[in-house]
């Protein structure tokens, strides 16, 4: 993604606020401010999301603590680790693992694509890794890393890498694009063959009421006469997070919108909608309150600044939170069974029942819960879009 950025030959610090004032009237100034949030925020995003690309890098060091207070001991092979599954469940992979049979890990490997300055790049699947028993051409795969390795097999800290893999978090989400776009452009398809007299039928049936309903209660209801505008936007972010967040729920595969670098991309354009759609009376009222003493006036343009970034930082942390927590309850009332079972398998049966009545009841709150939080990102990010113009209804009311 790139922006345009105009930066203003005075600095910002040295204006003086009825300079600024003046300057706030043209549309020039207008874009420099919003060009400069932009950029701004996206630069506070690309450092946030540095430990969230690498994400498989945490389960690296979420398996290290597992093992660090039984190192004392020798693990013996297939010990049941519930910390190690519980962070490979919700964390990135190479690929998708489905079950383990007798000690064997059956799984779908993925394309590996990783770049070496000294080594060049290397195309292949991930199934040549052995699922971490074996390295494959100078490479190997430790703790879901991918790591350069000498001739001996020991790791090489002096051979940089960088990993263009399609993991299975990356997978899955085109994956949910392909059926985003095959699935509404079915319906649009349909609406213009038969128009909008004849009753919906089959799919469209089913998707006419969820549209009816975000127009009504998500864009009129926020944003007034402006909703057709915003309606693309809002419809498209709502249906890829929802089929994203019930693709998470099937066995096996990944939960995308529980990766915080998902949720953060997500952030980033609604920010950049966000401030796109705001106009002089916003600005206005964020830096200038009108009747309001000038001490004041300094610590309310802190708090407004402040305001503009975390809206986006809400819509972030929100969704990316609900996601893993409810994968990670599920994972943990799961894994009681084996946990109790390693205790002795009376008490692993016993509990068998107990755990998985409330692994249901969960799988369906989930179920529940993944329609609710594509629901309130959509509706959050019009809420934030109709604060960015709503000084301007009231300039108009005012006049009127």
């Amino acid at each position: 993604m790139v922006y345009n950025i105009f930066l203003p030959e005075t600095s910002f610090f040295t204006l003086h606020l009825p300079i600024f004032a003046e300057n706030l009237e043209t549309g020039m100034s207008l874009r420099n401010v919003k060009s400069l949030l932009i950029a701004a925020f996206s630069l506070v995003i690309v450092f946030f999301c540095i430990p969230a690309i690498a994400q498989h890098e945490v389960a690296d060091s979420a398996a290290t603590e597992v093992h660090a207070g039984t190192e004392h001991h020798e693990a013996k092979e297939g010990d049941f680790e519930p910390g190690k599954v519980i962070m490979e469940h919700i964390m990135d992979n190479h690929d998708f693992h489905i079950a383990d049979v007798n000690g064997h890990p059956i799984s779908l490997p993925l394309p590996i694509i990783v770049y070496s300055p000294q080594k060049g790049i290397s195309v292949f699947m991930s199934s040549k890794f052995e699922h971490g028993h074996a390295s494959y051409q100078g490479y190997k795969l430790e703790e879901g890393v991918i790591k350069a390795v000498n001739e001996d097999g020991s790791i090489d800290e002096t051979t940089k890498v960088y990993d263009f893999s399609l993991t299975r978090n990356v997978t899955q989400m085109f994956l949910s694009l392909i059926v985003l776009v095959v699935l509404l452009l079915g319906v649009a398809k349909k609406y213009q063959q038969q128009g909008a007299k004849v009753a919906p039928s089959g799919f469209q049936n089913a998707v006419e009421p969820v549209i009816i309903f975000i127009r009504d209660e998500v864009g009129k209801s926020n944003l007034g006469h402006k909703y057709e505008k915003y309606m693309p936007y809002l419809l498209t972010v709502f249906f890829f997070i929802l089929i994203g967040n019930i693709f998470g729920l099937i066995p096996g595969s990944a939960n995308v919108t529980g990766n915080i670098a998902f949720t953060t991309v997500l952030g980033v354009i609604s920010f950049v909608v966000i401030i796109l759609s705001t106009n002089k009376h916003f600005w206005a009222h964020v830096f200038n309150f009108p009747g309001v003493p000038v001490p004041v006036k300094i610590i309310l343009l802190f708090v407004e600044l402040l305001g503009i970034f975390t809206k986006p930082f809400a819509l972030i942390i929100r969704l990316f939170a609900n996601m893993v927590a409810g994968h990670m309850i599920i994972t943990c009332l799961v894994m009681m069974i084996f946990i109790f079972a390693k205790l002795s398998i009376g008490a692993g049966i016993g509990f068998a029942p107990v755990s998985m009545a409330f692994t249901v009841f969960i799988y369906v709150i989930e179920v529940l819960v993944a329609f609710i939080q594509a629901f309130i990102f959509t509706n959050l990010t019009a809420v934030f879009i109709a604060q960015a113009f709503e000084g301007e209804h009231e300039h108009a009311e005012a006049h009127h």
